[in-house]
């Protein structure tokens, strides 16, 4: 990040972090230090380094850092890190591999036990990791692989026939792999013979959603990824001084380990010596369940997981008095969902953050109380990092309460995208600027909120018309399960909102009460014109709706009524 002048540190507003001189938006919170960008260190290093410091030998002999919530099974902390050392020099020392530092490994397995191990010992060894999504199509994980260029993948016996044929795999659920994991033979000195790794080196190739466009692989180095979790690290310790139980945190993780939510919020946890339990595959009520049996006390979400939890009748069966807190994200979350969840579960909170896979993930978040209740918003900038709100038609820097194209710039933001320099320089400005695409706005206490995605707005007329605000009003409607707008070409508007609706069971709504219910709380311009009712809304494993094909199918149909 760049530094500052002193003369725009004085013009600073300490309330909203808008400097007037640069129009830059500076971080509200304390400035976490960071390792000398010169000195090598890997994420794994980095990663248990803080998990040393957060624990003693004792807590990691009898601290589950792992739990399989379908089998029950469970690793210890003192287990996990063998197996990641284990893991690293059986690779190391497997001569027909011939693994180096700067290679990829292509991982497409579904979450379990072994996917961290694999994680932390790859990149303990300077390898890049590239996870995918598992119920890809075999065209898109062959897209990922030309992106990615991996030397050696992972799978599961399950999904091991979607890759190429060419490329060397390591089945994870094989005798074999089990036993690199159990290498009482193993010499560390293999492993810490590794070329160092510098923390410019490439860590991770994630693939973003997609929902604009074809997935791009996000490069992320061990610096970016490291930044974001000193700054999570930093959190955690100031939330530990207020906590008056020793309660042992328990995250339940529905979110995929392939996407960068998922995948930093892993990070985190072990780097605070937590417990995680992981779900294989998502089930609403499989996770009502694990919440009950292991106790769960934070899930990190995305909106229609919320708005479930709110909705489901389910959720009476199960006691879910152990949840404390839920981190949303993945999309905008609505004030009267947010409100709704609170009512029914007071004693756990929302916190909403935002990120991209181009930021690693959280660029923003909430961290008390009084900010969580900032409904619309997603908290304030994270700790050493700067945005700028941008006109998108002048280019001109905007200040407080004024709508514009969010820019970033901070240490977490990616070096570029692999394989597409056309997109890399659309993205990134020459000065580190990070173009995120999403029209937002900053508040005069400096927090952030999302109005829509530029591309997904909705042109009516003279009018741009965000689908989001429209579906947290539809989401309000008691006989919606489920909803999503998108524009519908139109002779004389130009493109109209389109409402494609999931009805709650036994409900008969129609078109007509659906076009009645918004247009009682919204400007004439904005009003949904056309429903479509459909038996689910097709989304991003990150919760994010997928307009495209939306729109593709109100094209392809000729009723509004499918």
């Amino acid at each position: 990040m760049a530094e500052n002048d002193s003369k725009s540190n004085l013009s600073i507003d300490p309330r909203s972090g808008f400097c007037p001189n640069t129009k830059i938006f500076h971080s509200l919170r304390p400035k976490v230090p960071l390792p000398p960008p010169s000195q090598p260190l890997s994420l794994t290093s980095f990663t248990l380094s803080l998990l040393t410091t957060s624990t003693t030998t004792k807590d990691l002999d009898s601290t589950t850092v792992l739990i399989d919530s379908t089998t029950g099974n469970r690793v210890s902390y003192s287990l996990f890190l063998h197996q990641i050392h284990s893991l690293a020099f059986s690779l190391k020392s497997i001569p027909s591999l011939s693994l180096s530092k700067g290679q990829t490994a292509f991982i497409l397995c579904p979450a379990s036990l072994h996917v961290p191990v694999v994680y932390l010992a790859l990149l303990s060894l300077g390898i890049t990791i590239s996870p995918a999504n598992p119920l890809s199509s075999d065209s898109e994980i062959a897209h990922q692989v030309r992106l990615s260029q991996p030397v050696i993948a992972f799978a599961s016996t399950s999904t091991a026939k979607k890759l190429p044929g060419n490329l060397p795999t390591i089945i994870v659920d094989s005798p074999q792999f089990l036993s690199m994991l159990d290498r009482n033979d193993r010499d560390d000195n293999v492993v810490s013979r590794v070329e160092e790794v510098s923390q410019s080196d490439p860590a991770a190739i994630l693939y973003s959603s997609g929902t604009t466009g074809r997935v791009k692989g996000v490069l992320l180095t061990h610096r970016n990824l490291i930044a974001l979790l000193a700054g999570f690290y930093a959190l955690r310790l100031e939330e530990k001084k207020n906590e008056e139980e020793d309660i042992q945190p328990v995250s339940l993780f529905s979110l995929p380990l392939f996407h960068v939510f998922g995948f930093f919020m892993l990070l985190r946890a072990i780097s605070m010596g937590e417990t995680l339990v992981l779900m294989e595959r998502f089930d609403f009520q499989a996770m009502l369940r694990a919440v009950e049996k292991y106790r769960v006390t934070y899930m990190p979400v995305s909106p229609p997981l919320v708005v479930a939890l709110t909705k489901s009748e389910l959720v009476e069966k199960y006691d879910l008095s152990s949840l404390r807190l839920l981190g949303c994200g993945g999309a905008p979350l609505g004030k009267e969902t947010a409100e709704k969840f609170n009512a029914k579960f007071p004693n756990a909170e929302i916190v909403q953050g935002y990120g991209l896979t181009e930021t690693g993930g959280g660029a923003s978040r909430m961290i008390d109380p009084d900010e969580s209740k900032r409904y619309n918003s997603v908290g304030r900038l994270s700790e050493n990092m700067e945005a700028k709100i941008v006109d998108p038609e002048t280019g001109e820097a905007l200040p407080p309460g004024q709508r514009g194209e969010l820019w970033l710039r901070g240490p977490t933001v990616m070096p570029g995208y692999v394989g597409d320099d056309k997109a890399t320089a659309e993205t990134l400005t020459s000065d580190g600027w990070l173009k995120t695409g999403d029209l937002c706005y900053f508040d005069s206490d400096g927090m952030l909120y999302i109005v829509d995605r530029l591309k997904e707005l909705i042109k009516y007329k003279a009018y741009q018309v965000p689908p989001a605000e429209l579906e947290h009003i539809l989401l309000t409607n008691p006989n919606i399960a489920d909803a999503a707008v998108v524009p519908y070409p139109d002779e004389e508007a130009g493109q109209i909102p389109m409402a494609y609706i999931v009805r709650k069971p036994g409900s008969s709504l129609t078109e007509a009460q659906v076009i009645d219910f918004v247009a009682k709380q919204v400007a004439p311009y904005k009003k949904i014109r056309r429903v479509a009712f459909i038996n689910s809304i097709p989304k991003s494993p990150a919760g994010k709706i997928l307009r495209r094909e939306l729109i593709s199918l109100a094209l392809s149909s000729p009723s509004s009524k499918l």
